[in-house]
């Protein structure tokens, strides 16, 4: 098992490029950071934990200019967008953009994606139904699949539909970069089991997470797919101990994204001392 860092990525966090150096040498395997283009001032939309918004929701960079700059200073540090908000970008410019920050890296992003939370900032950026957005995403990663690996990429769907395009560079990554989807509930569930190459659920929203991974699984084999090929990225909103991350790693967890809880989001000194904490675990937990 991997274990990756999370970053809420603002201004007022360590640098970016400081973060993926202390990432990779501590021998951490990925650095993943979130999205959001902005917050409108009037949302109806609740948080979903809860309570009011926490104040770095407001300040998150972009994510792919920010891993660009990881990219340039580490060779081995994975690249992860989570969760990236795809329905909410012009789908070529994103294609481009996401395949030119794979060959940045030289094959080393991971897309995490999911259909969102917040209405009306779905609202703010596209004309597409909010009420279809599951529909919606597979549509965008099917067409932004097919623009990295089709010479003359065509598309043709109830929401998404162009004739066919040249779109290059390509990623490096044969397939381009894995796409997991962060998503939970039933609906959520099916297609991450139908269609993505990996699930990244939350901890706090799992429940007995052992019972959930087995439910999952199963899900992948009604959906005829090996479970295998469908890996498991855990993102923790409760920091785990030893013990907890040795159980995910025997539970068959791919990866395990750790970050600093919610309540030190706004406290930038938090984040090393995390980092050399975790660093003796990951020897640990491999395997």
């Amino acid at each position: 098992m991997h274990i990756g860092f999370s970053s809420m990525n603002t201004p007022h966090d360590p640098p970016f490029v400081d973060l993926a150096r202390a990432l990779e040498e501590r021998g951490f395997e990925s650095l993943w950071t979130g999205e959001h283009s902005h917050i409108p001032v009037s949302r109806a939309t609740p948080y979903p934990p809860g309570g009011d918004l926490p104040e770095p929701y407001k300040w998150m960079g972009d994510p792919y200019v920010s891993l660009s700059s990881a990219a340039v200073v580490t060779s081995k540090l994975k690249l992860g967008t989570g969760i990236a908000l795809l329905m909410e970008r012009d789908l070529f410019s994103q294609a481009k953009t996401i395949a030119t920050l794979d060959r940045l890296s030289e094959g080393r992003v991971l897309i995490g994606t999911g259909v969102g939370w917040n209405e009306e900032e779905f609202v703010n950026t596209t004309s597409q139904p909010w009420h279809r957005r599951y529909g919606v995403m597979r549509e965008t990663v099917a067409a932004t699949r097919a623009l990295w690996r089709q010479e003359e990429a065509a598309f043709h769907g109830e929401f998404i539909d162009f004739d066919p395009v040249w779109c290059a560079p390509k990623p490096i990554q044969k397939n381009g970069p894995p796409i997991v989807f962060g998503a939970m509930g039933p609906m959520g569930l099916r297609h991450a089991a139908e269609w993505a190459d990996g699930w990244m659920p939350v901890d706090v929203a799992m429940g007995d997470v052992g019972e959930s991974i087995a439910a999952f699984r199963a899900m992948v084999i009604e959906a005829g797919r090996d479970p295998a090929d469908v890996s498991i990225s855990l993102q923790t909103l409760i920091t785990p101990d030893l013990d907890t991350l040795k159980k995910y790693r025997d539970l068959g967890v791919y990866r395990v994204i750790i970050g600093v809880a919610i309540d030190l989001w706004d406290k930038p000194e938090a984040i090393f001392p995390m980092i050399d904490e975790f660093a003796p675990f990951i020897s640990e937990v491999k395997g």
